[in-house]
């Protein structure tokens, strides 16, 4: 019986810290570009799939869309669903790229609670400097057990009209 309370007092302590960590800049919400019902549920909502898309907050001239599910039943309609783990995401250069700040390896670009407590999406980001490609991994964790389900995208810097690309190594700490 301690052992269970001690695992519960320690994922709400960590739930808590998680809470209240200073958050770094995040993107604005992701615009809703469509949904398509996948399961059919007769008086509740139906589990969907849902398109948002998204522009990087750091990195003028580049956008991400990505599809996560969500669930449906009486669970869903109330909001309190744990969401599944699939996720997927595709992003590209859509104007001239323009660098806000000086950026980490794997910096967040968005975080979205998929839970009522301990999960949740994340979209990061990082250089491969060596192709001038920025790199784009959407994944979801958990607090305790963590999900291996993430997909990447890749978006190469390219140049827009007459200005030449700026090289993404050199905004990398």
């Amino acid at each position: 019986m301690s052992y269970r309370f001690n695992a519960f007092a320690v994922a709400a302590a960590l739930a808590l810290v998680a809470a209240l960590a200073p958050r770094p800049a995040a993107a604005e919400e992701p615009d809703l570009i469509f949904k398509k019902s996948t399961v059919w549920k007769l008086l509740t909502p139906d589990d969907k799939l849902a398109v948002y898309g998204i522009d990087d907050p750091d990195v003028d001239g580049v956008a991400c869309h990505f599809t996560v599910p969500e669930r449906g039943g009486v669970k869903g309609m109330f909001g309190v669903a744990e969401q599944t783990s699939d996720v997927s995401i595709a992003c590209r250069q859509i104007g001239p790229v323009k660098f806000k700040r000086q950026l980490a390896q794997g910096d967040e670009m968005f975080r979205e609670r998929r839970s009522l407590f301990f999960k949740k999406m994340q979209i990061v980001r990082g250089c491969d400097a060596k192709r001038n490609v920025l790199v784009y991994m959407v994944y979801t964790d958990r607090i305790i057990e963590g999900s291996p389900k993430n997909s990447t995208s890749s978006v190469p810097l390219m140049p827009w009209g007459t200005e030449p690309p700026p090289r993404c190594g050199d905004f990398v700490k």
